[in-house]
C-alpha cells in the first residue's frame, strides 16, 4: 500500500463526518458561526488575498479560467469550489489539482478541536452547530493557510450576503450572470437575489460584472457607490470581441479592462465559455494590475489553453457522442441548448434527465425541448432527486408524452439513449439537469471506456 492508499480511507472518513452536519441544501443564513470558528483559528482567511465570485451560472467555469490565468502568472493557488463530481477533494483545489488526501486530513486533525468549540458554543446559545458548507469553509481556509497559497479563488456556496465563504474579505468581487434561482432562499425576484449577491462587496473593493438585466445591475451599482468600489461592467468596460468554433473548443478576442488580447484559443464549447473567460480576464486585470495595466497576452493565452471545467458539456462518449453538461436551471438549459446548436452539428438528441427537487424542473425541460427528439427521464443517487414516476408525470403535462420514457436506473437510461444514438448517425445523447446525475455519468462512461468505443 502507498502512502497515498493510507490517507485515502481517512479522507473519506473527514468527508463522512461533515456529511453527518446539516446538509447543503439547508444553508444556514448566518456568519456569526462561520466567523467564530475562524476567529479560534486565528482568521486563516486573512493570510492570503481572496478574489470572491457569486451569480447563478458560470460561477466555477468562470473560477477555474480566473485560477488558471493566475497559475500561468506563477501565482501559487487555492480554489474553493462546489459541488464536486466524483471525490470531495475536488472541492479544494491547490494550485489546480484537488488537495492531497493527507494534507485533507492533516489540516481537519488540526482545526477539529476549534470545530467543536465552536459546536459547543452555538448549541449551549440553542443554535445549530456548524453545517456542512460552514464547516468545510473553514476546513478550506486553514487548507489554503497551510499549503500556503498566493491568492484564493472563492467561489460562493449560495447568495452572498450570509453565504460561509462571505467571512473572507475578497479584495475583488465578481458576479456571473444573475437569474432565478433558490428563489425560496435568495428572493423571488432577481432585484432581490442580486441585493443578496451584492453583499459579497466590501469596501473599496474592485467589482467585475457579466452582463445583468437592468434590476441587477442596479442592485449592483448600488452595492458598488455604498462600498465606494470601482465597478467593470461587460459591455461598458470591457467585452468579448469575437469567438468563432475551433477544433476541440473555440477562438475568442476579448477587449479587456485594460488591455485587447486576440484569437486565444480556448478549449471549452459554448459562447456562455467565452463569456465567462471574458469576466475572468477582466477579473484578473482587476487583481493584478488595477484594472489598469495590461495581462501579458503570452500567459493569458497559456492560462486560457490550459484551463479545464469538468461536467460542463463535457464529451464522455464516442460513437456516439455523449456529452454532459451540469445545467440545472432553465438559464443554464438554455446556453446548453445553444452551444449544441453552434457548435455541434447533431440531427436527432436524447436528453437523460434528472434534476433536483429544489429546481426549475419545468423550466428546464421546456428550455431543453426545442432541441431534443425524446427524453429518458431517471434519478441521481442524491436524496434530492425528484423520484422518476413523478418527473416523468410531470413532464408528459409540459412536453409530448410519446417522447418522455422513464428509467428506474441511471445506466438504464443512458444504455437505452446510447443504442437509440447507435441506431442512425448524427445522433446524440445529452445528460444534464442536475451536477449529481452529470457525476454519475462522468463515472459510467470512464468504467466503460466510452472514448474509446
Amino acid at each position: 500500500m502507498n502512502d497515498e492508499d493510507i490517507w485515502r480511507q481517512p479522507a473519506d472518513a473527514v468527508y463522512e463526518g461533515l456529511l453527518a452536519r446539516i446538509g447543503e441544501s439547508n444553508p444556514q443564513p448566518r456568519l456569526a458561526a462561520t466567523r467564530r470558528a475562524v476567529e479560534l483559528l486565528g482568521d486563516p482567511q486573512r493570510a492570503y488575498p481572496v478574489i470572491h465570485i457569486t451569480g447563478t451560472n458560470g460561477k466555477t467555469s468562470t473560477s477555474r479560467i480566473i485560477d488558471s490565468i493566475l497559475r500561468a502568472y506563477g501565482l501559487k493557488t487555492g480554489l474553493l469550489t462546489s459541488p464536486h463530481l466524483s471525490r470531495f477533494t475536488e472541492r479544494i483545489l491547490i494550485d489546480g489539482a484537488p488537495i492531497t488526501d493527507e494534507a485533507l486530513v492533516r489540516n481537519w486533525e488540526d482545526i477539529e478541536p476549534y470545530i467543536a468549540m465552536t459546536d459547543a458554543e452555538l448549541e449551549a446559545a440553542g443554535d445549530a452547530p456548524l453545517s456542512f458548507f460552514e464547516a468545510l469553509t473553514v476546513l478550506a481556509f486553514a487548507c489554503f493557510a497551510d499549503a500556503p497559497v498566493d491568492v484564493v479563488v472563492l467561489e460562493v456556496g449560495i447568495g452572498g450576503e450570509w453565504d460561509s465563504t462571505n467571512v473572507a474579505d475578497g479584495q475583488v468581487a465578481v458576479f456571473t450572470p444573475i437569474a432565478l434561482d433558490h428563489v425560496g432562499r435568495l428572493g423571488s425576484t432577481i432585484a432581490e437575489i442580486a441585493r443578496t449577491k451584492s453583499g459579497i462587496i466590501k469596501p473599496a473593493a474592485s467589482v467585475v460584472s457579466a452582463a445583468q438585466t437592468p434590476e441587477a445591475l442596479a442592485e449592483l451599482e448600488r452595492a458598488v457607490e455604498l462600498t465606494e468600489s470601482t465597478f467593470a461592467v461587460e459591455g461598458a468596460q470591457f467585452a468579448l470581441s469575437e469567438h468563432r468554433v475551433a477544433v476541440g473548443g473555440q477562438l475568442i478576442s476579448v477587449r479587456g479592462a485594460a488591455g485587447q488580447y486576440d484569437e486565444m484559443f480556448l478549449p471549452l464549447y459554448g459562447a456562455h465559455q467565452a463569456q465567462n473567460a471574458a469576466v475572468a480576464i477582466a477579473a484578473v486585470e482587476a487583481f493584478i494590475g488595477g484594472g489598469a495595466q495590461p495581462l501579458t497576452t503570452a500567459l493569458v493565452e497559456e492560462g486560457l489553453a490550459t484551463v479545464t471545467s469538468p461536467g460542463r458539456l463535457q464529451l464522455v462518449g464516442i460513437e456516439p457522442s455523449v456529452i454532459v453538461d451540469g445545467a440545472h436551471n432553465p438559464h443554464g438549459a438554455q446556453a446548453l441548448v445553444a452551444s449544441l446548436d453552434t457548435f455541434f452539428d447533431f440531427d436527432e438528441i436524447v436528453a437523460v434527465v434528472g434534476i433536483l427537487t429544489d429546481k426549475d424542473a419545468r423550466g428546464i425541460v421546456e428550455a431543453l425541448a426545442p432541441a431534443v427528439h425524446h427524453f429518458n427521464v431517471t434519478a441521481s443517487s442524491s436524496e434530492r432527486a425528484i423520484p422518476v414516476s413523478e418527473l416523468a408525470d410531470d413532464m408528459v403535462e409540459w412536453v409530448d408524452q410519446d417522447v418522455v420514457f422513464q428509467f428506474d436506473s441511471v445506466i438504464d437510461a443512458l444504455d437505452d439513449a446510447r443504442r437509440w444514438a447507435s441506431d442512425a448517425p448524427r445522433r446524440a445523447v445529452i445528460v444534464t439537469g442536475s451536477i449529481t446525475l452529470v457525476a454519475e455519468a462522468i463515472e459510467i462512461a470512464a468504467d466503460a471506456d466510452w472514448m474509446s468505443s
